[in-house]
Formats: structure tokens, sequence, C-alpha cells
């Protein structure tokens, strides 16, 4: 039953380090092909999972705290007429902190959005330069007290761990953060990705990597920091105050069903995997041509399945249910996680048990990449 909708916006501004797509804004964009193209692609999506209704709307991109708020409403309407939503429905929309955008957020809230994420990132201007960011620290935190004006729920993140953050430095910068009265925390460590610029600059000798020692203490700073601000971990990345906690990712989290519309989103519908087409121009061909912008939809097995609800519940604090899990995809409870392997990381404290349930405990989720590919059964990671 697909509780969440996901949209996706390609395009920006202007170039940016981090578009996935090579389609910045040039010559404006037509507004009124886009908005029939979507709403084709969710017609579609309403065909086939039609039960509702809707719990999350997550507008991503992109840049899309750039898309006209008239488009944006257009959008929301159209899944309350497909769909229905629930009373208590969030609708959230992601935003670079620069001033064009915050610019919008009132129209944006007049149309519906009532939760904003804002890319901030670092509270330090050298820091944004190193992150390729095109804004600087005043300007985000001047988005954020514009974001905070005009909805009720609003989350920012922030990336840690950078090359010379000591253990005293990042302790205030988190503090600082924590002072702006957000409910709601995405706090990544940075990591070094195959194929990026920063692998690059590691492998010419020009970035030095933070020690792991360091990082893992950064880590514990952060949730215990945060904890104490009455923002504890739900997610290993993500911090909230009770009920302020993000929907939206909660759906993925939970490896429940999920509609992916707009270019290169991604989407679950009742063990079948969609994937849209990537490229803008192709993606409006898809739809004129076949009424949807998918590129692939493929069944997945119960094995993949499991495997996937296995490596995106365990990111949870309140873990998975195994039991519940083996119902779910018809497979034995002892085939979705190494039994031996189980007792193990708990004697060392890096998991817990209570009955059919497990999770990752606070200083197993500093390492979680290491304990999961231990946990999950081999035969799940090779189906």
């Amino acid at each position: 039953m697909a509780r969440a909708l996901y949209i996706h916006w390609p395009f920006c501004a202007r170039k940016c380090p981090y578009c996935d797509f090579n389609s910045h804004v040039r010559g404006g964009v037509d507004v009124a092909a886009w908005q029939a193209a979507l709403i084709a692609d969710m017609r579609f999506e309403a065909q086939l999972a039609a039960t509702g209704p809707l719990t999350s709307i997550f507008f991503g991109g992109g840049t899309p705290s750039l898309m006209p708020p008239d488009l944006v409403a257009a959008l929301i309407a159209e899944a309350e007429q497909l769909w229905g939503l629930d009373r208590k429905i969030e609708i959230t929309l992601e935003a670079n902190p620069s001033s064009v955008e915050a610019g919008r957020f009132a129209d944006l809230a007049v149309a519906g959005v009532n939760r904003i994420s804002l890319g901030v990132q670092a509270l330090d201007d050298g820091e944004l330069a190193f992150l390729g960011r095109l804004h600087g620290a005043d300007e985000a935190l001047r988005a954020l007290e514009t974001a905070q004006a005009h909805f009720g729920r609003v989350s920012f993140d922030l990336i840690y761990a950078l090359p010379g953050h000591t253990p005293a430095l990042w302790e205030q910068q988190l503090k600082r953060a924590l002072g702006f009265g957000t409910a709601h925390l995405s706090l990544y460590q940075l990591t070094i990705e195959p194929g990026t610029r920063f692998a690059a600059e590691v492998r010419r000798g020009r970035l030095r990597p933070l020690d792991d020692d360091v990082a893992a203490e950064l880590f514990g700073i952060t949730q215990d920091l945060c904890a104490a601000a009455g923002l504890p971990a739900y997610e290993i990345s993500n911090h909230a105050r009770a009920g302020q906690e993000s929907r939206h990712n909660l759906t993925y989290w939970r490896y429940q069903d999920y509609v992916g519309i707009g270019p290169g989103a991604h989407g679950r519908r009742g063990g079948v995997a969609t994937v849209r087409h990537k490229k803008p121009e192709s993606f409006l061909k898809a739809v004129a041509a076949q009424g949807h912008g998918i590129a692939e939809a493929r069944a997945l097995s119960a094995e993949e399945q499991a495997a996937e609800a296995l490596l995106m519940g365990l990111r949870l604090v309140e873990g998975v249910d195994l039991a519940a899990l083996a119902a779910r995809f018809g497979l034995p409870p002892e085939a979705l996680v190494d039994a031996g392997a189980l007792a193990r990381l708990a004697r060392l404290g890096l998991v817990w048990r209570a009955g059919a349930r497990i999770g990752v405990e606070p200083q197993g989720r500093s390492v979680l990449d290491a304990v999961l590919a231990e946990l999950v059964a081999d035969e799940l990671v090779a189906a």
C-alpha cells in the first residue's frame, strides 16, 4: 500500500557540484509541460497503487525550492484526488539556504508545504567552501530564520568529521546548531565516496581524512549532546524531538511502499522496484510515448526484499522484528541473519536482541557498515 509520494524536480538554478543531472536551468523551464508530465506519471502509479491516504509527500531535487508555488500546489491537489491525504500529512520540501529560495518560503507554505529540510551543511564559511557549497554561513542562518517563521516543522543538516575537526570544535558547533531550536537535525559524517572530488584529492595526497578513532569520538559527542538537548537519535544520522521524526524517511527505513515520480526517482510497489528515466528530456519523451516515465520495473525476490528491509531497518534505533519480516517475505527467521554473528556482536555490545526484535547499539552504529556486513545472512546479500 503506497503511503508516501516522492516527487523529483531535476532542475538547479545554477551549476553546482552536487547535481546528478546535467540539467541546470538555462533558458527557463516549460512549467506547463512539466506539470502535465508529472501529473501523468502520478496518475499511472495511482492505477497500480491506488490505496491511501498518503501520510507524506516529499519534494526533492535538484532545487525544488525554486519550483513555482503554483506547480507545487497543483501536484499536491492532484495527489489528494488520486490517493487522499492523511489529516496529519507531512509535506516536505528540500531547500538550499539561499536568499532567493528563502524568498519563496511564504508562497510555498500557502501552496501546502508544511515542513522544510534545509541544506545548511556547515556554519563556517571555510567549511562551506571546502564542501563546494555556494552559500555562506550568514546567508544560511537568515534562510533558517525565514523558514522557522513560515513552517511549523523545520529540519537542517550539517556535515561533520571534516579534516581538522576536533572534538572541542565539533562540540562547539553542534551546541550552536542545537541552539537554533529546530525539532529535527540530520547530522552526517563526511564519507569519501569512490569517484568523487574528495576521493581524487585523497589519492593525490591533498586531503587527509579524519582518523577513524577521532571520527568515532565525534559520533559519540553527537549522540550525547543531541540526547541531552531532547533530540535523541532515531536513525543513525537523524535526531528529533518525540513526534518530530521525518515520517517520509521512516517509510523508507521501515520498508513500506512509496511512489517515486519525476526524472531518476525510485519507488517500491508491492515488491516491484521502479526507477524513472534519469535525464529530463528522456523522462518527458517516455511520458509522451507511454503515459509514464518508468525506465525499469523489476520484481524483487523475497530474499532481495528481506535484505533491503534489514539494511534499511537496522539503521533505526527501534531495530527490526525478525519474526514479522520472516512472515512478510515467507522466509524462515534463521535465513535473515547469521545467528553466530548475532551472538558474537551482542557479546561485544554492538547489537541487542529483545525477543524477535534486534537492533544496533550506539557503539555499533558508529561502525554500522561493518556490523551489517557480518549480521545480514550471506544468502540474502548474494540474492
